[in-house]
């Protein structure tokens, strides 16, 4: 799919009041979703873009990012217990990298893949999230402690959802 045909995909569902169209194809995949209109509110539209199944050719992917319109997450009211915030400032966060159902192990009756406590490094599995009946298995890209999982097993996830607090040090 070619950048021509991605900002045709956007006008399409922004004028036609489709609220989510998807497109896989062998080495991407795309979600664009957009908020039903409410009344006395101004048009709002959030376009989401999966991270790519394989790596696109860099000048490519700069393109796509210089032309796509940029998601505004809304910003969640700062929480009264300040201790709270400043403790959890020097852990990272692991973030979901799509939108799908968290699990904690590759299978019921197997071990979970991380439980706090647990060190982990580049490369190691630390869930999976199950996309449109495929079992995408999520590997930490940092090192740390999990402090903790901030997800119940088997729970729907949205894109860039934390999932864990890892101590980097």
């Amino acid at each position: 799919m070619n950048q021509k045909e991605i900002q045709e995909l956007i006008k399409f569902v922004s004028k036609s009041g489709v609220t989510e169209v998807e497109i896989e194809e062998k080495d991407f995949k795309i979600t664009i979703k957009s908020e039903p209109k409410r009344k006395n509110e101004s048009e709002e539209k959030t376009v989401y873009i999966q991270q790519p199944m394989q790596q696109m050719q860099q000048p490519m992917q700069q393109q796509m990012q210089a032309q796509m319109p940029q998601a505004v997450a809304p910003v969640a009211p700062a929480p009264d217990a300040n201790a709270a915030e400043d403790d959890d400032s020097k852990y990272i966060t692991v973030k979901s990298p799509m939108i799908g159902t968290f699990y904690r192990s590759p299978s019921p009756e197997k071990p979970v893949f991380v439980e706090v406590g647990s060190t982990i490094k580049n490369g190691d599995p630390v869930c999976i999230i199950e996309a449109m009946k495929l079992f995408n298995e999520i590997e930490s890209e940092i090192q740390g402690k999990i402090i903790k999982v901030l997800v119940d097993d088997a729970s729907p996830v949205e894109y860039d959802q934390p999932l864990f607090l890892v101590d980097p040090s």
